[in-house]
């Protein structure tokens, strides 16, 4: 006859606090103590003993980190009634003619495949209400 024994349920991982950690800790410290009979005494496996006690030396144990800051966040309402100027619309200045060399185009990549090309002595805010526009399409 063969015969089984249930030996139990898997546990589940056990969060350790802080102040358990560090009184385990210091117990296997203690002289005449081996950290073995700490861990059983415990019940906590040997190598996690010895690895708190691995952190506690370096100031790795945990504990001593400050809670998040948390800031108080306010939301704007958001603008829905915006209308782009149409292109047609904005007055454009003839470049004035410069040799090749000296003339410096930038392309802007937008996505989808679009690309702006601007002169380098574009209007900053020119263009900068440009991509707004294009980046609410």
């Amino acid at each position: 006859m063969v015969r089984a024994e249930v030996l139990g349920t898997i546990e589940r991982r056990r969060r350790w606090h802080y102040e358990d950690k560090v009184r385990i800790v210091e117990e296997s410290f203690a002289a005449g103590v081996t950290v073995t009979d700490v861990a059983r005494r415990n019940g906590v496996a040997a190598s996690l003993v010895f690895t708190w006690r691995r952190q506690a030396k370096l100031g790795q144990l945990g504990g001593d980190s400050p809670a998040p800051l948390l800031l108080p966040v306010e939301l704007a309402p958001v603008v829905t009634d915006v209308t782009p100027t149409p292109v047609s619309d904005v007055a454009v200045a003839e470049p004035a003619r410069r040799s090749r060399r000296s003339s410096g185009i930038i392309e802007i990549a937008l996505g989808s495949g679009r690309r702006l090309r601007v002169d380098r002595d574009v209007d900053a805010d020119a263009l900068r209400r440009v991509l707004d526009v294009l980046d609410r399409r």
